[in-house]
């Protein structure tokens, strides 16, 4: 069943593609080259890009072996082929084998990088897990001061140092007072300056070399936020932070405002690790795990017309 806050989310992507979709199934048409010409750019414009093409060129395949006789069967091939796409880029939240569990948050200004981080908190805290959070965005006053208002309003304790200070040394008292809590989880703020500056990767290096001197294992997940609204800009940077971070998953922050869903299969093309989280909204609780087959029904909307399933609303 598709995620109420997910369809939601998504409704922008979706009624980009579903007036184009609509008309191409509709009154009878024709399953022939011209139809999935036709498919192929409506799989593009919705921010799929090379992937629509992949797909369509897999359908074509299947055509001309007379696999797929006719339209009726184009929208459960489409929405296989997409789930297919993302098999692999689902997966939990880790936790370590004792606590604390060191999330390191990584993405560039803008991209909705520091109010992630108090959803993910608020998710956390909604499963009974004690949560402490560490302001290594030391370069951005802001920054701090609106992770402080979070941190206050869920009662969440927070370490902090002046603006200007080392974000590396932040971390390393921020680990030391999650050690001498006993918290579950750190979630690590990083300095979120463009990802083309070597500087600001250097820094996420030695937050790394300092977080591993006092836990080896530690950090256990690094999640890069990437701004859904951007589309292809959101490739091009998860392009840039794989080759100069240890990425080991991805959340998608503004998925709500915007009509280019589809970059999220450009994305996984580019950095093939899991999507942990997709942002639904602008509320602490808008914050949703990612499910395949979820987001590609609320994109197209084909799964739970096809299956009898009522379509929220």
């Amino acid at each position: 069943m598709v995620l109420g806050k997910l369809f939601g989310a998504l409704k922008r992507t979706r009624d980009k593609l579903a007036a184009g979709l609509g008309r191409l199934f509709s009154f009878g048409r024709a399953l022939d080259e011209a139809f999935l010409d036709e498919l192929e750019q409506l799989l593009y414009e919705g921010d799929l890009g090379p992937v629509g093409t992949e797909v369509v060129e897999r359908l074509k395949s299947a055509f001309r072996q007379r696999q797929i006789r006719d339209a009726a069967a184009v929208p459960a091939f489409l929405r296989q082929q997409l789930i297919e796409r993302l098999r692999g880029s689902e997966a939990p939240l880790q936790h370590a084998a004792a606590p604390p569990t060191v999330v390191l948050v990584v993405g560039v200004n803008g991209a909705g990088k520091t109010t992630s981080i108090a959803k993910l908190a608020r998710h956390l805290q909604q499963q009974g897990r004690s949560v402490l959070l560490g302001a290594g965005d030391t370069f951005r006053a802001a920054a701090v001061e609106q992770l402080t208002l979070w941190a206050e309003r869920m009662r969440i304790p927070i370490v902090k140092q002046a603006t200007g200070a080392d974000p590396a040394a932040v971390a390393f008292d921020a680990v030391a007072a999650a050690i001498a809590r006993k918290v579950d989880y750190l979630i690590l703020d990083t300095a979120g300056r463009l990802h083309t500056q070597k500087n600001l990767m250097t820094e996420l290096e030695k937050i790394v070399r300092v977080v591993k001197k006092q836990l080896p294992e530690a950090p256990h997940e690094t999640l890069l936020v990437l701004d859904a609204t951007t589309g292809q800009n959101a490739i091009r940077q998860a392009s840039e932070f794989a080759r100069s971070a240890p990425v080991t998953g991805l959340i998608l922050a503004k998925m709500d405002g915007t009509a280019k869903g589809g970059a999220v299969f450009g994305i996984r093309s580019v950095l093939p690790v899991p999507v942990k989280f997709v942002g639904t909204g602008e509320g602490l609780d808008d914050l949703e795990p990612f499910r395949v087959e979820a987001f590609v029904d609320a994109i197209l909307d084909f799964g739970a017309r096809d299956q009898g399933q009522p379509t929220p609303a």
